[in-house]
């Protein structure tokens, strides 16, 4: 790989967005806080923020708010967590039904410190989503599992429509994006839940990816192909943005139309739904992600 250096200059015009915060966007605040929960949204500080809450959807954030591991991007707060909290399925299950949700993503830090990562509480959420509001599909995202075995057996069996895992950058980067992970641990992780095709509780499964950080095209398509081999069948792809100056700088800003150009390259490795973008994230119109997949599943073909 070349040398790699911080991108010089201010944000390109493709990464400016409308700060909105109107009445729907003070009503999820409201109730975020009243219901001590936490989300993706404020943790990682998303650009999407003011959209997403605006239309009245969360990524909820379980497990609490401190992460045992601190990676090189990420914006939430790493140290020594505090105890599980088992009132929080109930209320995360309260916070989707208040909000009237088709589709709910739940995410949440690294929890090396529990026994088996915190599947089961991933778990238990689901459960208390589908009693509170049967209809709504429930997305997880959830982090490695490092060590622990069989981790999705706590979790598939309640049948959650998408299991999602980010790999968020490519092998080579991993030492410095992703201490504490191996990108072959996260590959194997989806391949269990691949796995778990042909059982009534068969997921989709997904990931994503950050761009920008010092990657080649090459690694790129190397590590999509990796992915599509393993039988992920989402993938996502966005731009990495320097949550503070302490995090890792971003070496290079993908204009649109290089995100297009990937996302040409990634379906035709056979995803059923590739989504890319500047703004892209991995729970960012997840529900669109799922449609997307399930209608070319039906149809036989990839989508981009």
């Amino acid at each position: 790989m070349s040398e790699v250096r911080p991108a010089a200059g201010p944000k390109p015009p493709w990464l400016k967005i409308r700060l909105a915060t109107g009445d729907n966007y003070q009503l999820v605040g409201r109730m975020v806080r009243g219901l001590k929960l936490n989300t993706i949204c404020q943790e990682a500080r998303c650009p999407n923020i003011y959209e997403c809450w605006g239309d009245r959807t969360a990524t909820f954030m379980i497990l609490g708010d401190v992460c045992t591991r601190r990676c090189g991007f990420c914006a939430v707060a790493g140290g020594r967590p505090r105890g599980l909290d088992t009132e929080e399925p109930a209320r995360v299950a309260e916070a989707v039904d208040h909000l009237g949700l088709a589709h709910a993503v739940v995410t949440s830090v690294d929890r090396d410190d529990l026994p088996d990562g915190g599947a089961a509480q991933f778990g238990a959420v689901i459960r208390a989503v589908r009693r509170r509001r049967l209809a709504c599909e429930v997305e997880v995202l959830t982090p490695d599992f490092r060590g622990v075995e069989r981790p999705l057996d706590a979790i598939l069996p309640e049948g959650p429509v998408v299991f999602s895992h980010n790999i968020e950058t490519v092998p080579s980067l991993y030492a410095s994006v992703r201490p504490g992970s191996r990108f072959e641990r996260s590959v194997a992780l989806l391949g269990e839940a691949v796995a778990w095709r042909g059982r009534e509780t068969r997921p989709l499964v997904k990931t994503g990816l950050m761009v920008g950080l010092g990657e080649s095209r090459d690694e790129l398509r190397s590590t999509f192909a990796v992915l599509a081999g393993a039988g992920v069948e989402i993938l996502t792809l966005g731009q990495y943005l320097r949550p503070t100056l302490q995090h890792l700088p971003v070496v290079r800003y993908y204009p649109p139309e290089e995100f297009a150009a990937l996302r040409a390259e990634a379906a035709e490795l056979g995803f059923k739904h590739v989504e890319a973008g500047p703004l892209v994230r991995s729970s960012y119109h997840a529900r669109r992600h799922t449609e997307g997949a399930v209608a070319a599943a039906g149809s036989g073909e990839a989508c981009a």
